[in-house]
C-alpha cells in the first residue's frame, strides 16, 4: 500500500519562480519500513531498507510492482540487534545490485547481498577482511550509508556522528568484495556541515556519468553513536564537481549544497537516506529520493535539479 501526493510542473516554473530546484512529486509507502537505499536501472527503482526482509521493486512512475525476499520469515521488520542495516545500493558494473550492510556491529552487519535484477537471484557474502582493514585505514567507527560506481573506482560512505564527527568518502576497487585484503584503499574527509546543534551525515551516494557529479544525501540527527537513532534534523544534497579527479584528495567539500527544507515544506522532518539519477540532461538531474523517518514506513520524493 502507497500514497502518492503529486506536484508536478514544468520546468518553466523552475525559471519564473527564480529557483533552480523543483519537487515534483512525493510517494509514501506505509508498509514498507526504513528505506535506506534506492537504485534504478532498465526503468525500474529498487528500494531496501535497513531493517526490510525484501528489496521493493518499483515501476519508472514509483508503483510497487514485485518485490525480492532476502530474508525469510513472517516478521516486516528486522529486530535492531540482529537486523544486517543494509545502507547502501549500488549498480555494479556489471549491472548488478550490491546492497552493504553499515559494519556498524560485527559480524551482523558485515554483509553484503549481489541481486541479479533480471533473475531476481539473490546471493550473500561476508565484508568482515575488507570492512577490518577500512577500520584499520583510520575510520575508527565504520557506518558505511552510501555506494557507487565511477570509471574505474568504487566510492563508499562511511557516515560519522557527534560522538565521532566525521564524514569519509572511501575510494576502492570496482570488484573490492573479490580480493578484499588486496584492494586499494583510499579515504578522504569531507564536511560535517556549519550547524554545531547536529551532525550532518552523509547518508547515500550517487555518480551522474555525463558531469562527472558525484551526488551525497546528507541528513543532521542528534545522535552520539552509529548504532542508535536520535531526533531528525534537516537534510540536504551536496554536489561534488569533478570527483574523478579528486581521488588522492586528503579532504572534499561540496560545490554545491541544497537544503531541502527550503527547496519545499514537504520535507520537513524527513531524512534523506538515498539517492538515485534517473535522467541526466544538458542542464538537469532528474533524482528521485529515498527518506527514513524511523517510523517504519518509507517516503520517495521525485526531485529536478539545475546543474549550475
Amino acid at each position: 500500500m502507497y500514497f502518492r501526493f503529486s506536484l508536478i510542473g514544468l520546468l518553466l516554473f523552475i525559471t519564473s519562480c527564480g529557483t533552480n530546484e523543483l519537487l515534483e512529486e512525493v510517494v509514501e509507502f506505509p508498509s514498507y519500513p526504513s528505506a535506506s537505499g534506492i537504485e534504478y536501472q532498465n526503468k525500474k527503482f529498487f528500494v531496501i531498507g535497513d531493517d526490510a526482509t525484501h528489496v521493493l521493486i518499483l515501476d519508472s512512475s514509483l508503483k510497487a510492482i514485485d518485490s525480492i525476499t532476502i530474508y525469510p520469515g513472517n516478521e516486516r521488520k528486522i529486530p535492531k540487534a540482529i537486523k544486517p542495516d543494509l545502507e547502501a545500493a549500488a549498480i555494479t558494473v556489471s549491472g548488478q545490485l550490491l546492497l552493504l550492510g553499515s559494519g556498524s556491529k560485527s559480524p551482523q552487519r558485515n554483509v553484503g547481498w549481489f541481486i541479479d535484477p533480471t533473475s531476481k537471484n539473490a546471493d550473500s557474502i561476508r565484508l568482515d577482511t575488507f570492512y577490518q582493514r577500512l577500520q584499520l585505514n583510520g575510520i575508527k567507527e565504520l557506518n558505511v550509508e552510501g555506494a557507487t560506481a565511477i570509471p574505474g573506482s568504487f566510492i563508499l560512505a562511511s557516515r560519522g556522528s557527534k560522538g565521532y564527527p566525521k564524514n569519509h568518502l572511501i575510494f576502492t576497487d570496482t570488484r573490492f568484495w573479490v580480493k578484499q585484503s588486496l584492494a586499494q584503499i583510499t579515504t578522504i574527509l569531507t564536511s560535517s556541515g556549519t550547524d554545531s546543534s547536529f551532525f550532518s551525515g552523509v547518508s547515500g551516494l550517487a555518480y551522474a556519468k555525463k558531469s562527472d557529479r558525484l551526488l551525497l544525501t546528507v541528513s543532521t540527527e542528534d545522535t552520539r553513536n552509529s548504532m542508535d537513532d536520535g531526533a531528525i534534523g534537516k537534510s540536504y544534497l551536496w554536489i561534488i564537481n569533478n570527483i574523478s579527479s579528486k581521488k588522492r584528495w586528503k579532504a572534499i567539500n561540496p560545490d554545491k549544497i541544497i537544503e531541502l527544507e527550503s527547496l519545499d515544506p514537504g520535507f520537513k522532518g524527513q531524512k534523506i537516506e538515498s539517492v538515485c539519477i534517473t535522467k541526466e540532461t544538458s542542464d538537469f538531474l532528474h533524482l528521485v529520493l529515498a527518506a527514513d523517518n524511523d517510523n517504519g514506513s518509507s517516503t520517495l520524493f521525485r526531485v529536478i535539479v539545475q546543474k549550475d
